[in-house]
């Protein structure tokens, strides 16, 4: 899996959520809720070959991770959370 393709979501301070490329300096898109966000990481994850979505918190703390196929997850975690 390729690190390039992994995504995070964040809060900014202006309150907009952020769907950012970890590879990227921009943002990728910009949403007014975290849920919107999320969505919009998945499907690019989806549309690119699957890779790692992280979800911070309001505190700015990783929340989740989870693999998006066909991302290659070498030790994947039973999912309790989708």
């Amino acid at each position: 899996m390729s690190k390039g393709r992994d995504r995070m979501i964040y809060r900014r301070d202006d309150g907009k959520w952020v769907n950012k490329r970890n590879d990227s300096k921009r943002p990728s898109s910009l949403h007014d809720t975290q849920g919107d966000a999320v969505d919009s990481a998945h499907d690019m994850l989806q549309n690119q070959g699957g890779g790692e979505l992280i979800i911070k918190g309001l505190d700015g703390k990783i929340r989740s991770k989870d693999t998006i196929a066909p991302g290659n997850d070498p030790f994947p975690p039973r999912d309790t959370e989708n």
